[in-house]
């Protein structure tokens, strides 16, 4: 198994995810602010300045994090990162994922998710996605896109709170229809 690239460009039809710069700290912050989007997260005060400020900085300093840019408005939309990657088990996760509200329910997700797990894809075998365990917004996210929930609750220093695993595989991923179908744009 080969060693992957943790912070490549990844280009799609409306999102560029880049890696994080720390000159994107104002407008990531903008775009996280919204307690709407933290509600039903572990870390539920996400939107505060201090605390979100402490996820952007662990975010630049874990060298595997993105930027969403909307190719069109050229703003920032959301992030996420790589994490975990175990090249012995062919796994990597992909979490830590946001997007502004406006870009709910539509097909962003899917993009950006499409892009990150093709990328991931060239060097393991199982992306895994870690949600928390009251977090039914992102558990259906996962679902919609897909993914399988491993069995159980899990936890882990960096997610004390009880999470479900989700994961896609390689195969999974080459042969769904949701992955092979043309984006909507």
């Amino acid at each position: 198994m080969s060693s992957i690239d943790l912070q490549p460009t990844l280009i799609g039809p409306r999102v560029t995810v880049r890696p994080i710069a720390p000159s994107d700290w104002q407008d990531m912050f903008a775009a996280a602010a919204d307690p709407d989007i933290w509600a039903l997260h572990p870390a539920s005060d996400r939107y505060t300045e201090p605390v979100f400020r402490a996820f952007f900085d662990n975010a630049l300093a874990s060298r595997s994090a993105f930027s969403f840019v909307d190719r069109k408005s050229e703003k920032i939309i959301g992030s996420s990162r790589y994490h975990e990657y175990n090249p012995t088990l062919s796994e990597i996760e992909i979490g830590w994922t946001f997007l502004k509200r406006a870009y709910w329910g539509g097909s962003y997700n899917l993009e950006v998710k499409r892009l990150m797990l093709a990328h991931a894809f060239t060097s393991v075998d199982t992306v895994l996605f870690w949600v928390g365990e009251t977090n039914w917004r992102s558990q259906r996210a996962m679902e919609k896109i897909g993914a399988t929930r491993r069995r159980g609750l899990h936890s882990r220093p960096l997610a004390p709170h009880p999470h479900v695993v989700y994961e896609i595989t390689k195969r999974d991923f080459q042969s769904s229809p949701i992955w092979t179908a043309q984006e909507d744009q």
